[in-house]
C-alpha cells in the first residue's frame, strides 16, 4: 500500500513538472525569437520598408504573375501601412490608415466592397508574414508544441501547431532544432494545403527576416504536388 502511495506521488509530481505543449511551444518560439535578433529590438521598432518579390506558378509550372512591390509599415501611434507596385505599367497600391483601408489604380480608387474586403486579408497576410517569428506572441493563437518531425526534403525540424478557432486555418511552424532559426511553414486552408521553405535569411540591423522563400502545393502527407510561388524579401529599413 505505501509503494503504491509512493507511486502516484511519484507520477503527480513529475506530472506536475512536466511543460504543457503550449509551454514548450512558447520556450521553442523565445530562443526563436532570441534566434532573429530578440524580442525588445522588434518591440522597438516605429516601422518596417522592404521590397517584396513574388512570383506565381500554376500546376505545370507556367508563370501566372509576377510583381515587385514596396512594402511600408508604422507601428506607432497607430499600425498603418502601405504597399504599391506597378502592373502592366498601371499603378497601384493599398493602404491602411489605422481606420480605412484604400485601394488605388491609376487615378481611380476602387470601391468595391467584396473586393475590398479580400485585398484588406492580402495588406494583412503581408505583415503576419513578413513579422515572423515575434507575430506569433500575438493574442489570438493557441500553440501547441508537436516535437521534432521529419519534412518531405528529410530536413528534422522542431514544430509548433498554431490554432486559431473553430473554422480558422490551420499553421504550423518549423524551426532548426540546433539554431532556432525558423525554416518554413505549412498553412491548411479550406481547398488545399501549401508548404513554404525559408531558403536565405536577409539581416536588418540586428534582425533577421526572410529572404528567399519557396511555396509547395502539397498534399495532406505533405508530399510535394507542384511549385506553386517564389518570394524574395530585399532592401530592408528599419524605422526607429
Amino acid at each position: 500500500m505505501k509503494n503504491a502511495v509512493l507511486f502516484f506521488v511519484i507520477l503527480f509530481a513529475w506530472t506536475a513538472c512536466t511543460p504543457s505543449p503550449e509551454e514548450q511551444a512558447l520556450d521553442l518560439l523565445d530562443k526563436s525569437i532570441a534566434a532573429h535578433g530578440g524580442k525588445e529590438g522588434w518591440e522597438n521598432l516605429k516601422g518596417i520598408k522592404f521590397q517584396k518579390w513574388t512570383r506565381m506558378l500554376d500546376a505545370e509550372g507556367n508563370i501566372e504573375s509576377e510583381l515587385d512591390q514596396g512594402h511600408e509599415f508604422r507601428f506607432t501611434p497607430r499600425f498603418e501601412g502601405k504597399i504599391s507596385w506597378a502592373k502592366d505599367s498601371i499603378p497601384h497600391s493599398m493602404t491602411w490608415d489605422g481606420a480605412v483601408f484604400r485601394y488605388q489604380m491609376g487615378e481611380n480608387e476602387v470601391l468595391n466592397a467584396d473586393f475590398l474586403v479580400s485585398k484588406k486579408k492580402d495588406f494583412d497576410a503581408a505583415f503576419y508574414t513578413v513579422a515572423q517569428p515575434w507575430k506569433l506572441l500575438d493574442k489570438g493563437g493557441v500553440l501547441f508544441y508537436e516535437g521534432i518531425k521529419k519534412l518531405e526534403n528529410g530536413k528534422e525540424v522542431a514544430a509548433i501547431r498554431v490554432d486559431y478557432g473553430l473554422n480558422s486555418d490551420t499553421w504550423w511552424y518549423y524551426f532548426d532544432p540546433s539554431s532556432y532559426l525558423m525554416v518554413g511553414n505549412e498553412v491548411q486552408l479550406k481547398d488545399h494545403r501549401s508548404l513554404v521553405y525559408d531558403l536565405s535569411t536577409e539581416k536588418a540591423d540586428d534582425l533577421l527576416f526572410h529572404g528567399t522563400r519557396k511555396s509547395w502545393r502539397v498534399d495532406e502527407a505533405g508530399k510535394r504536388l507542384f511549385l506553386r510561388a517564389e518570394y524574395r524579401y530585399s532592401n530592408f529599413e528599419l524605422i526607429h
